[in-house]
C-alpha cells in the first residue's frame, strides 16, 4: 500500500466524476470531465438550439470573462491577454504565423521538443536550435545563460514539462534570464497547468483545456503579454485586441466547461492539487520501477503526476498498451520516438493518474505489468 497524500482531495475529485469503466492512467492525455462541466457544455449546446448560437454566445460572456481573468492570473497575466483557441496546437501555429520574425531567424528548443511545436516553428521559417540540457531534457541554466549573452537566439521556446518525460523546467531561471537579455520567452504549458506552478513572467504562454485542467477537448488558449503583443501581426483585427488572435467560430460551449474546470481546480486549491499530483507520482515511480524488468525514467521526487517507463529489451511498448486496455482496463499511453524526435531513441509507456487515483489502482498497474 501507499501513503497517498491529501486523500480527501482524491475522494471529492473522484465523486465529482462519472464512474470510470475501468481504470484511467492517462490524464496527460485527456482527462476526466466532472459532471458539472459535463452538464454545463451540454447545457450551452442546448441553449444555443433555443435561442441561436450567437445569442447563446452573448448570455455567456460574463462567464466566459471571469474563465479569461482566472486563467490569465494562472500565468501571471490579465484576462484583457487570454485568447481561446481550440487546443495548444492551435495556439502555437497562431502564434507563429503571426509573429514577423525574419526567414531563418533561430528559436531556442529544448533536445526534447513536442513534434507540433517543432512543425510550427520550421513552417513560419524559422531554425529550431537545441538549447543546452542536462541527461534528463533539462535546461542547464548556467549554459543557457553564457549563450543567451553571447550568442542569443531570437526567441527562446520553453516546454515546461514535455510529453514524454514529466520534468519540470527550471522556469523561474530562465525567466529571469530573458528578461534579462531582452529575449522574448513562449511557454507551452499544456503538460504543465494544473499540476505546476505556471505563474512566471513570459511574452507569451500557451495550453490545453483537456489535460491537468480536466477540461473539454477542442478548447486551449494563448496569453500574450501586451508589449510583446504589440509587435504582432494577426491575420484580422489589432494586436491590441487579444481577440483578434480568436477564432470566433468557435466551440464555445467548450469554453464554457473550460471555465467550469478552472474554477473546481480553484476550488479544490491550486497548492493541494499540487501537492497531491506530486504524491500520486511518487507513488507510482515506488511502485512501479522494477516490476517486470520496466524502468522509471524520472526522479521518484519530481514535483508531477505522470511517470515514464522504459521497457524491457524485446517488450513492445505499443502492445503493451493495448494489453493492458483489453485485459486489464487500465488506460495508457505509448510515446512514440516521432513525438519528441530529439530525445527519445524508443518507445516508452506514459502512466499519468489524476487526482483520484487509488491504491487498488497501482495495485491493478503494477500486477498487470
Amino acid at each position: 500500500m501507499t501513503d497517498l497524500p491529501l486523500p480527501e482531495l482524491g475522494a471529492a475529485w473522484r465523486a465529482a466524476r462519472p464512474r470510470p469503466a475501468g481504470v484511467h492512467l492517462d490524464s496527460a492525455a485527456c482527462s476526466r470531465q466532472s459532471v458539472k462541466v459535463l452538464d454545463a457544455v451540454a447545457h450551452h449546446a442546448r441553449h444555443e438550439a433555443e435561442v441561436g448560437g450567437y445569442q447563446a454566445e452573448a448570455s455567456a460572456e460574463t462567464l466566459l470573462q471571469q474563465g479569461r481573468s482566472v486563467l490569465g492570473g494562472l500565468v501571471g497575466m490579465a484576462a484583457a491577454d487570454v485568447a481561446f483557441t481550440e487546443s495548444a496546437s492551435s495556439a502555437v501555429r497562431v502564434l507563429f504565423a503571426a509573429w514577423p520574425l525574419p526567414a531563418g531567424s533561430r528559436v531556442g528548443v529544448l533536445p526534447g521538443e513536442y513534434h507540433g511545436n517543432l512543425a510550427a516553428i520550421l513552417y513560419a521559417g524559422l531554425v529550431p536550435e537545441a538549447l543546452p540540457a542536462d541527461d534528463l531534457g533539462r535546461v542547464d541554466v548556467e549554459a543557457l545563460a553564457r549563450l543567451l549573452r553571447s550568442d542569443p537566439p531570437a526567441a527562446v521556446h520553453l516546454t515546461v514539462v514535455a510529453s514524454h518525460r514529466a520534468v519540470v523546467q527550471p522556469v523561474v531561471e530562465v525567466s529571469r534570464l530573458c528578461r534579462a537579455t531582452g529575449v522574448p520567452l513562449v511557454l507551452d504549458v499544456a503538460q504543465a497547468l494544473g499540476q505546476v506552478d505556471c505563474d512566471v513572467r513570459a511574452d507569451a504562454v500557451y495550453g490545453t483545456s483537456r489535460k491537468w485542467l480536466a477540461g473539454p477537448r477542442g478548447v486551449g488558449f494563448l496569453v500574450l503579454r501586451p508589449a510583446f503583443r504589440a509587435g504582432l501581426v494577426p491575420v484580422q483585427g489589432d494586436p491590441a485586441d487579444v481577440l483578434s488572435f480568436e477564432t470566433h467560430d468557435a466551440h464555445v460551449a467548450g469554453r464554457v466547461g473550460l471555465t467550469l474546470a478552472i474554477g473546481e481546480h480553484l476550488a479544490a486549491g491550486p497548492a493541494a492539487v499540487r501537492a497531491r499530483l506530486a504524491g500520486v507520482g511518487r507513488a507510482v515511480r515506488e511502485r512501479v520501477d522494477g516490476v517486470a524488468g520496466w524502468r522509471v525514467v524520472e526522479p521518484f521526487g519530481e514535483p508531477t503526476a505522470a511517470t515514464t517507463l522504459v521497457p524491457p529489451d524485446g517488450v513492445d511498448v505499443a502492445g503493451t498498451v493495448a494489453r493492458l486496455r483489453a485485459e486489464h482496463g487500465v488506460v495508457t499511453t505509448a510515446c512514440l520516438p516521432a513525438r519528441a524526435p530529439g530525445e527519445l531513441t524508443g518507445p516508452v509507456l506514459r502512466v499519468s493518474p489524476h487526482l483520484d487515483v487509488t491504491d487498488a489502482d497501482l495495485e491493478t498497474l503494477a500486477a498487470a505489468l
